[in-house]
């Protein structure tokens, strides 16, 4: 149902750690991301710890899922002296194709413990169903 935009995207990722560099508010980071299916509907969950609620932002068009985040420096005093900083500031994106089958007009969004989890509900056309087949009751006889 979720198909991956980015093939390189892991690639980019892991050369970006190696050499110690992370998004910025130019070029967008990518957020770890878990997707599953739980009974009815599809769950994106993305990581996104000391990211405010404000700071996200969740867009569909047709079927390409965006979320962007905003990592904000935090407001220190003038007296603090930074000694290590490894946690990532700036802008992180992930952008999912979604299914035919998944409807993206009832997604649903909750962010709680530094996780954005998304629901999307599978489509009715999308459900199994069964076809009744109609006998010879209900056949009709065509004379030309």
């Amino acid at each position: 149902m979720l198909m991956r935009t980015d093939p390189f995207r892991e690639l980019d990722r892991l050369t970006e750690q190696f050499l110690g560099r992370s998004g910025t508010w130019t070029r967008p980071s990518a957020m770890p991301m878990d997707a599953y299916r739980e009974g009815e509907e599809y769950v994106i969950a993305l990581d996104l710890p000391g990211v405010a609620t404000d700071a996200i932002d969740i867009d569909v068009e047709r079927n390409m899922l965006t979320v962007k985040a905003e990592r904000r420096p935090v407001a220190r005093g003038d007296d603090v002296q930074m000694e290590l900083s490894e946690r990532p500031l700036g802008v992180f994106s992930r952008q999912v194709m979604l299914a035919d089958t998944l409807d993206t007009e009832n997604i649903k969004a909750d962010y709680e413990a530094g996780v954005l989890t998304l629901r999307i509900p599978i489509a009715e056309r999308a459900k199994p169903r069964k076809i009744a087949i109609g006998g010879d009751a209900t056949r009709k006889e065509i004379r030309g």
